[in-house]
């Protein structure tokens, strides 16, 4: 594993303790992605694939305004719809797919998104991480969502010791307790986000800096 994100593991009264302070700083965190409906939140997150929320948040705010449907979305169509997104990165590939997994809700779900992971992930841009976003937001599930910053900080904090996303996942739903897995990965991406960056985490303001296994933190 690479060495900086290497840290000793952390024991369950320890990972209680992360917890419960990501809590008392932000009881209720929720996700930076500005949707209108579920079915617009599915498609931002769709979208947000190697891309950062504020980027796709600026793309989408005219789109959502009139576009709030998978009817309307394929009476779109591609071509417009890429004009919509074309500051967001792979938008050629992202507009194709969000056309497609539309079209399908409409021929296979009648026009409702499915709420079980393993059918949201037939849908085309949308793999296990975007369907674990999505039943987290919108029904409430406590998924486990692994993006990068997710990645970074379980590994980092020492809440696990995993070498891919989906090791890293199951990891953390052993190990989070259950009153914290609902909000856990918000909490984990945030602080990647705002807190432990990759190349320079700012480990002098963290405030899970005593109970963090990361051997190299920073002054």
């Amino acid at each position: 594993m690479d060495s900086s994100l290497r840290a000793t593991r952390r024991n369950r009264q320890q990972i209680s303790d992360i917890f419960a302070c990501f809590a008392a700083q932000n009881p209720h965190p929720v996700t930076e992605l500005v949707a209108p409906n579920p079915y617009c939140l599915l498609v931002a997150v769709v979208l947000s694939a190697q891309a950062t929320d504020i980027t796709v948040d600026k793309a989408t705010k005219e789109l959502f305004a009139t576009i709030k449907t998978p009817k309307q979305k394929v009476t779109l169509g591609e071509a417009k719809l890429k004009q919509h997104i074309k500051t967001i990165g792979l938008f050629n590939t992202k507009a194709k797919n969000v056309i497609a997994l539309s079209r399908m809700l409409l021929t296979d779900f009648d026009g409702k998104i499915p709420e079980d992971r393993d059918q949201l992930a037939t849908l085309p841009g949308v793999g296990r991480k975007t369907a674990n976003v999505w039943l987290n937001c919108v029904l409430g599930h406590p998924t486990i969502a692994v993006d990068t910053h997710v990645f970074r900080v379980a590994n980092r904090l020492g809440l696990c010791q995993e070498k891919t996303p989906l090791g890293v996942e199951l990891a953390l739903e052993k190990v989070i307790p259950q009153a914290y897995l609902q909000h856990a990965h918000h909490w984990l991406i945030l602080h990647g986000r705002y807190v432990c960056k990759a190349r320079s985490p700012a480990c002098g303001t963290c405030s899970v800096r005593t109970l963090c296994g990361f051997k190299n933190k920073t002054p």
